[in-house]
This record gives C-alpha cells, structure tokens and sequence, in this order.
C-alpha cells in the first residue's frame, strides 16, 4: 500500500477535522501519500482530491466541522455512481480509502469496498453516538457538552422567571444527547424517539410542584420525538403555565471539540492507518470498552440500542 485517501461524509461532527489530521500526518510517517476528497462521494465521483501533507492540516486541531467539506450524495447509491467513483480511485492509484462518518456512510463503504475490492476502513463521527457497537465516535462528547452549558443557561432564567422550558435537541432516530443533556443537567423531563411519553402524566407532575412551590420546569425533547413548540403548547393548554421554548438546533455539530473528542480523533485516525497498512478492511474503529477497537462494516449499521429506560429512571429519582 503506497497511497490512501480520506474523506468526511454525512453529518459534521467536532473532531473531523482532528481524525484528518492524525491520518495525513501518521499516513505520512509510514511513508504513505495521502489524498484528501473533497465533499464526501460526491468528491469522489468528481474527481476533486488533492495530495495533503504536513502543513495541509495544521492549525485544523480544534476546528470544528471539516476542511475536506461534507454532502449527501444520492447519486453514490446508483450503479454508475460507483463505477465513476472508482474510475477515481483507478486513475489516481489510491489503494484504500479512511471513511470518516456514520452509519450511512459505513453502509455505502461497505457495498463500494465489495463491489470493487477495495480497502476501506471507517473512523465513528457522529454526534448522536449511534454506531452500534462502539460506545463513543467523534464529537459525541463535544455535542452533549454543547448542549449541556446552553441548559444550564437556561436554568438559570427558568429559575429567576418561574417558567417551564421546553428544550428541542438533535437525535432524529436517537434519544441519546437529549438523555444524557437531561440526566446531566438535571431537567425534569426528557422526551425521546426510543420511549412512550405520557404528557398527561408530565403537566400533573407540572401542576403539583407548582402547588408545592416548584416554579421551573426543563423539559429536553429530541428532534425525532416532536417538536418542541407543539409540546409547549400541549403544556400550556393542559396546565394554565407560561411555556417557553428553546430549539439549539445545529449549534450542537459546530465549536471546538472537546479534550475528549480530540484524544479520540488522533487516536482513530493513526488506528485506521494502521487497520489499512495491516491488510484490514470494512471495519469501523472507535471506542469500545474504554479502548480502540473495531466492529464489522455489517455491524456498524444495524440499528444501536440504547437503554432509554434506565436512563429516564434515573433521571426522575434524582430530579
């Protein structure tokens, strides 16, 4: 193997930026030529890559988002997407490929690496910490953090007003930054994708602690799970009590990653070049059990999932 190429795909996530450059730089000390695609698959298919080195990356160590950019590209799915993309790969001698992403960019790297032979390992980004079987990808931590210093804010003025707060957090197919933002900030409620919610039973838990001379409520919805505004409503109407709401939306991808989402991504980024340079592929690396450690491509994608219920009991003991 005498060159790789690296590529970010889907979703941003803090950290991206800091696994490219654990792959450029250490592909380089073991003597490898490292190529950047721009724009994910679509870049590949285009033809839009350049050589990276040294001074390529730096100053991009806590940056968030991605220096190569990052699209959804439905033309990859098709036939004669994939035979574009590997007309690139053919002219431009790549021999593997360091896919940075999620599960559906672990999807099409899995049926792209079949379908042509060709190398391909996955570094887990993703700020919904949804891969299953890792326990913890790129700019999970960052996200959750993100999320949890805007809630404390809020507290604060949901405290000095005396109202209810209901707070939309990202997680389309998964409640894990809303339970653990909500668990961690000690909000009274959180409402999920993975769990039935009784919003009868909340605006009667509202009502009493309001009697008892409980003034503030937090509520913490993921996006997958409603919307914010229709839940604020629900809750006005049924308890006669000022809501408000609050959608932190894609702040949550963007900022510094944390030291943990940093430690992780330069960690990731030398595994997956030494995964390639080892004769591995259809893998994707990321934390497992406290280490570095790898599941199948086939894995990777299934459906993760995430003990919502012990979480949401724990949450309401301590609240």
């Amino acid at each position: 193997m005498k060159k790789i190429a690296v590529l970010t795909t889907g979703g941003d996530a803090p950290g991206m930026n800091t696994a490219i450059r654990s792959v450029v730089r250490y592909g380089i000390s073991q003597k490898l030529e490292v190529a950047g695609v721009f724009r994910g698959w679509w870049g590949l298919i285009n033809e839009e890559l350049k050589i990276l080195n040294h001074r390529s990356v730096s100053g991009i160590i806590s940056q968030g988002g991605t220096i190569l950019k990052t699209a959804r590209c439905a033309e990859f799915r098709t036939r004669e997407g994939m035979e574009r993309a590997y007309e690139t790969v053919k002219k431009n001698n790549i021999d593997g490929l360091v896919v940075i992403g999620g599960n559906g960019s672990f999807s099409a790297a899995l049926e792209f690496g079949k379908k042509f032979n060709l190398p391909c390992v996955g570094i887990a980004a993703s700020i919904d910490n949804d891969i299953n079987g890792i326990d913890a990808t790129i700019g999970t931590d960052t996200a959750v953090n993100t999320a949890l210093d805007a809630i404390d804010k809020i507290r604060d003025t949901a405290t000095s007003m005396e109202r209810i707060f209901v707070v939309e957090v990202m997680g389309r197919a998964s409640g894990f930054i809303a339970l653990t933002v909500a668990l961690a900030g000690g909000c009274e409620d959180v409402i999920i994708p993975e769990r039935k919610f009784d919003l009868n039973l909340v605006c009667h838990d509202i009502v009493h602690g309001n009697l008892i001379g409980k003034m503030s409520w937090i509520i913490v919805i993921a996006e997958g799970a409603g919307q914010a505004e229709d839940i604020a409503r629900q809750v006005t109407e049924m308890t006669g009590l000022e809501t408000r709401t609050v959608v932190l939306g894609h702040v949550q991808r963007g900022g510094r990653p944390t030291a943990f989402s940093r430690g992780l991504a330069l960690n990731l980024g030398k595994a997956a070049v030494d995964r390639l340079l080892e004769g591995k592929t259809g893998i994707a690396l990321g934390m497992i059990a406290g280490r570095i450690g790898e599941v199948d491509f086939e894995t990777a994608i299934q459906n993760k999932a995430l003990d919502a219920d012990s979480f949401y009991q724990l949450n309401k003991i301590l609240t």
